[in-house]
């Protein structure tokens, strides 16, 4: 039996890690499996830390995976060093499986939010982190171009950093101008700093454009059947054989 383990970017938000542990806790219980969330940076425990804390638990074994969207620093530099030296560290059986990426499966959860948040037919600018990596940023936008066929809405993908032809609320303003409504849908995990500047300036934007704006909460525990499928993926490839 292999624990759960969690491995978030971190954030110095006040309810990030919150949000965090309830995906961790609803994909452990479809599993049948303890589990332990872990963060890159800014928050605790580390890889390290959590690899510890599933081997104090009497696991000698547990999966990894990576709650990161796209395939860029985070995901192929700083988890595959973290990755390492938890193993080291603690000598436990880590497997590392694949992130959340931005498949066919975060388009169908992306699209049933849109389905309970969004007024009809509205307009939506799709919110992920951002990152300066060009063919990561040019994944992205091909996935607001799913959501788009799939969920029958407009959609504009507009990051809060990075490579874009609009960015953060300057490019939200720009997306909302001449537009009756638009709906805010955040390609975040959890909570986040990125995601608090732009829902606090929601009531500028409004009066700055003359559009009005609804918008989504993070995607937390809509994500947890991704992530128990990531889980048993990973150990299918491992061992040959899948866990429930």
């Amino acid at each position: 039996m292999h624990a759960l383990i969690t491995l978030s970017h971190g954030s110095r938000h006040d309810c990030a890690q919150r949000g965090v542990e309830r995906l961790t806790a609803a994909a452990a219980i479809s599993l049948g499996v303890d589990a332990v969330d872990a963060h890159l940076e800014f928050t605790s425990p580390d890889l390290t830390g959590a690899a510890r804390a599933a081997a104090d638990a009497g696991y000698t074994s547990a999966v990894v995976v990576p709650l990161l969207f796209t395939r860029a620093f985070h995901a192929t530099k700083d988890v595959p060093a973290a990755f390492a030296a938890a193993r080291e560290a603690t000598g436990l059986d880590l497997v590392l499986a694949d992130g959340l990426g931005q498949g066919a499966d975060v388009v169908d959860v992306l699209a049933h939010r849109l389905l309970l948040d969004a007024p009809s037919g509205a307009p939506v600018i799709l919110y992920p982190v951002g990152t300066s990596n060009a063919a990561a940023a040019a994944a992205t936008v091909a996935l607001g171009e799913e959501l788009a066929r799939v969920s029958g809405h407009e959609v504009t993908v507009v990051p809060a950093t990075g490579t874009g032809d609009l960015i953060g609320n300057s490019g939200i303003t720009a997306a909302a101008r001449s537009r009756e409504r638009m709906h805010l849908l955040p390609l975040f995990v959890t909570d986040g700093l990125l995601l608090d500047r732009v829902t606090g300036a929601l009531g500028h934007i409004q009066d700055a454009t003359g559009a009005t704006f609804t918008h989504s909460a993070p995607l937390t525990t809509d994500l947890s059947d991704i992530v128990a499928s990531r889980y048993r993926e990973a150990l299918h490839r491992n061992t040959g054989r899948h866990e429930t």
